[in-house]
């Protein structure tokens, strides 16, 4: 009878491959889910009437733009279609007030020709930009 113990070696867990799959597993989970932003402050905003800002006395300044692409101000047309008269134009009829403009452009008119007079506008300081639209009548 043999009463010596015998020699066990002990089982041995190989964790490195463990801890391979649980970082790809925390990589995909952190890449794969959205995080609710809980820093955004939450506020009320003050209600205001809709009764509309009185303007200067100033008239808004209309800038038509023809389908040819040629620059009309106020109903005047204007010598040229360049970018240098119709600034010229738009600085001596505002003066020193930069109040609203409003395009006015034919359908078939270039965006290129409605992008050129937007441009002269916002460089000479107009900020208020509007664009005359029709609604559309309703098909018989």
């Amino acid at each position: 009878m043999n009463l010596r113990p015998r020699h066990r070696e002990d089982p041995e867990l190989n964790l490195i491959s463990l801890i391979d799959v649980l970082l790809v597993l925390l990589i995909f989970f952190m890449v794969s889910t959205t995080f609710q932003q809980e820093g955004r402050v939450k506020i009320h905003l003050p209600q205001a009437s809709d009764l509309p800002v009185p303007r200067g006395s100033q008239e808004p300044l209309v800038i038509t733009v023809t389908a040819e692409g040629s620059y009309r101000l106020n109903e005047r047309t204007l010598i040229s279609s360049s970018p240098e008269v119709l600034r010229a134009a738009l600085m001596k009829q505002a003066g020193a007030e930069r109040g609203p403009i409003t395009i006015r452009a034919d359908a078939r008119a270039t965006h290129q020709a409605v992008v050129t007079a937007m441009d002269v506008a916002g460089r000479l300081g107009f900020v208020e930009l509007n664009i005359a639209t029709m609604h559309e009548e309703a098909a018989p």
